[in-house]
């Protein structure tokens, strides 16, 4: 069990030290995001089983999960409707051939809660999904630079680092400054007739200024270029017809997957039918496309999520976590700032001294995994609808000792 004291994390390092010798994501330094798992020795590697708001790392340590295998978790951790309905596919064979009934029950259901799809096209992860976004809409306009915002990927043109990525698919990509129109719009007039989309998260950390999102869909149409939403994190989480409905803007293309099916994988690109018809023209192709197991579980993950209640409750449990957070910050006098969108929250320390500022953010983040947390310290966290007020309280708990434990290691 967690507690004051150091972790027993012994299982998990024997794991740790057996993968290295086969596994290259943990063989080298740095895959996809740094520090990944902040303290060595503190943090739990590999976990056994999870239930709802709740995970067990192999040594039996039980966390609440903030972290949610990077939000795609919305309901919560084995939700039992979703996983029946995969079951039942996996029992009647999920991969037959054909394409089966539950692929046009997903694209009738996907057109029916989110706003302006008129098509879809089912694809297996994010990084499809973006690319294909992007691949339409150079044949939908006849061009080929694209402009983008946020992580959206591993593939060439998006890739966030250089290594094996030839110079020639980053050369016509440009980004810009978020909530900053003035700066998409030097964007645009750089390169004049030349942008086939605007591609964006609709936010990360910090949510959309007023009307940035809406000023950022008329720029892209104003220069003939497509603008598309990458909604991987905030997609089947803000609402249940993400942003768009969120924040009332629309996009010519929406990508989804993540919270789309509880976990399961699957990636979805809708939108207009006009820009749809591109589909015909490109190749974009897996054999695994038409797998019905993850299909079942979009269906019943959004089934849930319609009617807009648990999505209600996250946001709300969000808010709670929020205001104590910021109340406990207060308190204990640490530079730092509560930010993002209650469904998907976080905390960065502040202190202009960088020394004093990484000693509080590594004993913030160690002692509230030791008090049964789990937060990522270099993404942002997310809240799911199997979280209780209860848990809510015991997160608070947990950072007041973290905070504690930061105050004293910044003025250490």
């Amino acid at each position: 069990m967690t507690g004051e004291g150091p972790l027993d994390l012994s299982q998990s390092q024997a794991l740790r030290r057996r993968a290295v010798a086969v596994d290259a994501t943990l063989a080298y330094e740095g895959y996809v995001l740094a520090r990944d798992r902040l303290v060595d020795g503190a943090y739990p590697l590999y976990g056994e089983r999870a239930s709802g708001a709740h995970i067990w790392d192999v040594d039996g340590n039980r966390y609440l999960d903030l972290i949610l295998a990077y939000g795609t978790i919305i309901l919560g951790h084995a939700d039992p409707v979703v996983t029946e309905a995969v079951l039942r596919e996996i029992r009647d064979g999920f991969a037959i051939t054909l394409r089966k009934r539950v692929q046009v029950e997903l694209a009738e259901l996907l057109t029916a809660v989110i706003p302006h799809a008129e098509k879809v096209f089912l694809l297996k992860t994010g990084s499809d999904a973006t690319s294909a976004a992007v691949r339409l809409s150079r044949v939908h306009t006849g061009r080929t630079r694209v402009i983008r915002w946020g992580y959206n990927g591993w593939h060439d043109w998006c890739a966030t680092r250089p290594g094996g990525v030839p110079t020639e698919a980053q050369a016509v990509v440009d980004s810009f400054d978020y909530n900053d129109l003035n700066s998409l719009r030097a964007a645009f007039e750089r390169h004049p007739g030349e942008v086939a989309c605007l591609l964006m998260m609709p936010f990360e950390v910090d949510p959309p200024a007023p009307g940035f999102l809406a000023g950022a869909a008329e720029l892209a149409h104003e220069h003939g270029a497509l603008f598309v939403l990458d909604e991987m994190r905030s997609g089947f989480r803000t609402a249940p017809g993400g942003a768009q409905e969120r924040y009332g803007v629309r996009a010519d293309l929406v990508t989804f997957s993540k919270a789309m099916a509880n976990g399961y994988p699957i990636s979805a690109l809708v939108g207009r039918e006009e820009v749809m018809r591109a589909v015909g023209e490109v190749h974009i192709s897996s054999t695994f496309h038409v797998n019905g197991a993850e299909m079942a579980a979009a269906v019943a993950t959004i089934g849930q999520l319609r009617d807009g209640a648990i999505l209600t409750h996250v946001e709300r449990l969000g808010e709670r976590l929020q205001a104590g957070l910021a109340k406990q910050l207060a308190e204990h006098g640490l530079p730092g700032r509560v930010l993002g969108v209650p469904q998907m929250p976080f905390l960065r320390f502040t202190d202009p001294d960088e020394a004093a500022r990484g000693r509080a953010h590594d004993a913030f983040y160690t002692e509230t995994t030791r008090r049964g947390l789990l937060l990522h310290p270099n993404h942002h966290w997310y809240v799911c609808g199997a979280m209780t007020d209860e848990d809510v309280d015991a997160a608070l708990e947990a950072t007041a000792s973290g905070f504690r434990a930061a105050e004293a290691a910044a003025h250490g």
